[in-house]
C-alpha cells in the first residue's frame, strides 16, 4: 500500500485539566472513504477542527501529503476540502455562479474544471437554477462540488447526511464513493448513521473518550469463501445437532444452532445433519452489522 495521504500521530487536545483527544493516531490512504464514529462527546468534531486548523493541538502531529498543519499550514490546508455541517451558499445566485464566485478566490481553477466537477456530482440539469430552488440533497452535492474544485487530496465531511431524506442520503453516498474512485480523493466522513457508514466506507475508526478503541475494514464484497463466519442452522433437534458436531465451536440458539465455520465446512455440516436424521429447515451466514459491532466495543453508548 502507498504512503498515507493523511497521518494523525499521537494527536492530543487538552482544555484545562481535561483531555479531549488522547494520543489519537490514524493513517488515511488515497482513494478510500474513511468513516469516523464515536458516541456523543467522544471528540469527533474536535479532531476535525484540528485537522482543518481551527483548533490548535496540545500534542502530536497532523500531516497532509507530508505537510504539517502546525508548521506548514498553508501548504497542508491547500490539500483539503471540507464541509462542516451544512454548506453555505448564496441562495439568490445559481449553483454555477456560486462555483464561479468561489473559483475567483482560488488561483488556477478553470471553467473546464468547474464543468468537470458539476458533471462529477450530477448537477448538470440544475446547475444554472437558483440555489434557493435546490433540495437539501442538491445543496449538499453543490457543497461537495465547491469543496473539490481545487483538486484537494482530502475531503472532510462532518455529518453530511444531516437533514437528508433516504433518497438524498443514497445519492450522496454514491457520489462520495464515485469521488474516491474517479478522483482518487481521500474522503474522511463523520456520521451517526451507522447503516449508511457501513455501505459508504472502506474503513472505519471508532473513538470513545478521545481514544481510538477500534479500527476495522468494511468489506464491500462480503467475506472471502474460505473465511470463518458464524453460520446459523435452523434444525428441529438443536441439542442433538450440537452433540453431533462437537468438534466445532458452536452454541444453541432459539431456532437451532450457530457454528463458527467456513463455507465449505457449512455444506459438509448440512450433509452430516441430514444423514443423522436431523431436519434442517435452512442455514445462513449470521454476520454482525456495523451497529452491532459499535455497540459491542463502546458498551452501548449513543453514537452522535
Amino acid at each position: 500500500m502507498s504512503a498515507p495521504i493523511v497521518q494523525l500521530s499521537n494527536v492530543t487536545k487538552r482544555i484545562g485539566k481535561r483531555t479531549i483527544i488522547d494520543q489519537l493516531s490514524l493513517d488515511l490512504h488515497a482513494g478510500e472513504v474513511y468513516g469516523f464514529l464515536g458516541p456523543n462527546g467522544s471528540g469527533k468534531t474536535t479532531t476535525i477542527r484540528m485537522m482543518v486548523g481551527l483548533m490548535k493541538l496540545s500534542g502530536g502531529e497532523i500531516t497532509i501529503k507530508g505537510n504539517s498543519i502546525q508548521t506548514s499550514y498553508e501548504k497542508a490546508i491547500r490539500q483539503v476540502g471540507a464541509i462542516v455541517e451544512n454548506p453555505e451558499m448564496y441562495k439568490y445566485m445559481s449553483g454555477y455562479k456560486n462555483l464561479i464566485h468561489f473559483a475567483r478566490m482560488v488561483p488556477g481553477i478553470t471553467r473546464q474544471r468547474i464543468d468537470e466537477v458539476v458533471k462529477l456530482v450530477g448537477l448538470q440539469a440544475r446547475i444554472h437554477d437558483k440555489v434557493k430552488t435546490y433540495s437539501l440533497g442538491m445543496r449538499q452535492r453543490l457543497g461537495v462540488a465547491q469543496a473539490i474544485l481545487h483538486k484537494p487530496s482530502l475531503l472532510i465531511l462532518d455529518e453530511p447526511t444531516n437533514g437528508l431524506d433516504p433518497a438524498g442520503i443514497r445519492e450522496l453516498r454514491d457520489y462520495l464513493r464515485k469521488l474516491a474512485k474517479d478522483e482518487g480523493i481521500t474522503v474522511f466522513v463523520s456520521s451517526h448513521l451507522l447503516s449508511e457508514m457501513e455501505l459508504m466506507c472502506d474503513r472505519v475508526a471508532i473513538i470513545q473518550n478521545g481514544k481510538l478503541i477500534d479500527e476495522r475494514v468494511i468489506s464491500q464484497e462480503g467475506p472471502a469463501l474460505d473465511a470463518v463466519s458464524r453460520h446459523r442452522f435452523e434444525v428441529d433437534r438443536p441439542a442433538d445437532a450440537l452433540a453431533l458436531l462437537k468438534q466445532h465451536s458452536g452454541a444453541i440458539v432459539q431456532d437451532g444452532i450457530e457454528l463458527d465455520i467456513d463455507r465449505e465446512t457449512a455444506a459438509w455440516v448440512n450433509a452430516q445433519l441430514v444423514s443423522a436424521g436431523i431436519k434442517v429447515y435452512g442455514f445462513r451466514v449470521h454476520t454482525k452489522s456495523l451497529e452491532d459491532q459499535f455497540i459491542e466495543v463502546t458498551g452501548g453508548e449513543t453514537v452522535g
